[in-house]
C-alpha cells in the first residue's frame, strides 16, 4: 500500500510478554511509527524458553527499539523527551510501577496534552486493580476454565485469548482516542484489562443462565443447541469435526453418509428433536464415520455446505492451503537475519493483507538514530552509552 491508514503516528511503548506488545505490534501493523523501549539487557520476553519461545517474534514486528535504563535519571529523560514528540504510550506493567518511574498518564500528560495514552492492566478500576494478573488467573476467575474443561477439572484455553484480546481492545481504544482528538485537541487515558477481557468471553453463558434459568455446563458436558456438532474419528484414524446447524445440512449430511432412513425416522424430525435424541444418534453417526476416509467425505462435505473441519496441530498451519495462497503467511526477518513464516492481522484493506514492513528489532539496533532525532549528538550518545544509561546494536551483539 502507497499509504497506511496509522502514516504519521508516533507510538512509544514500553511493554513486555504479550498484551501490550499485541497492541503495539496492530497499531505498527496499520502503520503507525513504533518505538519500543526495552531495557539495556533487552526484554526478558526475548529469552523465555518453552510456551513463552515464540512470544517475542510473533507480536513484535513493524517495530523500532531502543534500549535505555529508566532506573537511570538520564535514561527517564531520554523516555520523557521521546514521549513528548509521540502520540501514543503503551505500557503494561504492574500496578504502580509508571508512577513510580514518573510515566504515569497525569505526569506524561501535563508533558504532552495531545498523547494518548494506553495502559494494559490485569483489572480495570475497582477491588482487584491492584492484584496482579496473568492470563490463566482471569481465565480461572472469569469461568473461561470452568466452561473449557469437564466438570471438576477447569482447563485455561490454549492460547493467550486473554492478553492477545486484551492488546486488541487496548488498540480499538487508541483508534477511538485518536480519532476523538481530531475534535478536541486532546489526548485521553485508555486502559484495557485482562479479567473484564474474559467476562466478555464468559457473557454468552452468563445470559444462557439468565434465559433458562440453568447454569452452563462445560462445554465437553454441555447440552448442545445443535444435535451433530461434534468431534469423529474416521477410517484411518483421523479425526474430524463435522456440524449440522440448519435443515438443509442436516438433509444433506444424511444424503452425503447414506442416511436416508434417519430422515424417515420421526423422532429425528427437527433439530430439537434430534437434539433429545443426540446420545442415541451420535453413536449410530460414530458408527458409520468410522467405515469412511476423512479426505474423501471432506470433498463432499464441502461440495454440499456442510461444516467440517480437521484437527490440526498449530505446527500444520505452516502447509496450509488456504493460508499460502491466500497471503495469510508472510516473510517474517528476524533479529538474526533468518526468515519465519508469521500469521498476519485477521483483516484485509482493499484485498490487501498488512505486511511486516520491519524484521523483528535487534536490541537497541534503533537507539542511536532514535536519539539522535531527538537532538543527542553522537557524543553525548557515546558517553550515555558508557555509562551504562542506554544500549546501541553494536554493543549488544553479545547480549543474549
Amino acid at each position: 500500500m502507497a499509504r497506511l491508514p496509522l502514516d504519521g503516528i508516533r507510538v512509544v511503548e514500553m511493554s513486555h510478554m504479550v498484551m501490550g506488545p499485541t497492541c503495539g505490534m496492530i497499531l505498527g501493523d496499520l502503520g503507525a511509527e513504533v518505538i519500543k523501549i526495552e531495557p539495556t539487557r533487552g526484554d526478558g520476553t526475548r529469552r523465555l524458553l518453552g510456551a513463552g519461545a515464540g512470544f517475542f517474534r510473533t507480536f513484535n514486528r513493524n517495530k523500532q527499539c531502543i534500549a535505555v535504563d529508566v532506573e537511570t535519571p538520564q535514561g527517564r529523560e531520554a523516555v520523557l523527551e521521546l514521549v513528548d514528540t509521540a502520540d501514543v504510550f503503551i505500557e503494561n506493567f504492574k500496578p504502580g510501577r509508571m508512577h513510580t518511574l514518573g510515566f504515569d498518564y497525569t505526569s506524561l500528560r501535563q508533558r504532552n496534552p495531545r498523547l494518548v495514552y494506553a495502559s494494559h492492566k490485569g483489572f480495570l478500576n475497582g477491588p482487584y486493580d491492584n492484584r496482579l494478573a496473568l492470563d490463566e488467573v482471569v481465565q480461572m476467575m472469569a469461568g473461561l476454565a470452568y466452561m473449557t474443561g469437564p466438570v471438576g477439572r477447569p482447563l485455561r484455553a490454549g492460547s493467550s485469548v486473554n492478553d492477545i484480546m486484551g492488546g486488541m481492545f487496548g488498540a480499538i481504544g487508541v483508534l477511538a482516542a485518536l480519532n476523538e482528538r481530531h475534535e478536541s485537541g486532546s489526548g485521553r487515558e485508555v486502559q484495557s484489562a485482562l479479567y473484564e477481557n474474559c467476562v466478555l468471553l464468559a457473557a454468552q453463558h452468563m445470559q444462557q443462565y439468565v434465559v433458562t434459568g440453568e447454569a452452563a455446563a462445560p462445554m465437553p458436558n454441555r447440552i448442545s443447541a445443535w444435535a451433530i456438532y461434534d468431534v469423529f474419528s474416521f477410517a484411518g484414524g483421523e479425526q474430524m469435526f463435522v456440524a449440522a446447524t440448519g435443515e438443509g445440512q442436516w438433509h444433506a449430511l444424511c444424503q452425503v453418509l447414506g442416511q436416508a432412513a434417519l430422515l424417515d425416522d420421526p423422532t429425528l424430525a427437527s433439530n430439537n428433536d434430534r437434539v433429545l435424541q443426540r446420545p442415541r444418534l451420535l453413536a449410530h453417526l460414530a458408527e458409520v464415520f468410522a467405515t469412511l476416509d476423512a479426505q474423501r467425505l471432506a470433498v463432499e462435505l464441502e461440495a454440499n455446505d456442510i461444516p467440517f473441519a480437521p484437527i490440526r496441530r498449530p505446527e500444520e498451519l505452516f502447509d496450509d492451503p488456504h493460508l499460502r495462497q491466500s497471503g495469510g503467511l508472510a516473510a517474517l526477518a528476524l533479529e538474526d537475519g533468518s526468515h519465519t513464516p508469521m500469521p498476519l492481522l485477521p483483516l484485509s484493506l482493499d484485498g490487501q493483507r498488512l505486511q511486516p514492513r520491519r524484521p523483528i528489532p535487534r536490541i537497541g539496533e534503533h537507539t542511536r538514530q532514535v536519539m539522535r532525532g531527538l537532538g543527542y549528538s553522537d557524543e553525548h550518545i557515546a558517553q550515555l552509552c558508557a555509562a551504562g544509561v542506554l544500549r546501541t546494536d553494536d554493543q549488544a551483539q553479545g547480549v543474549r
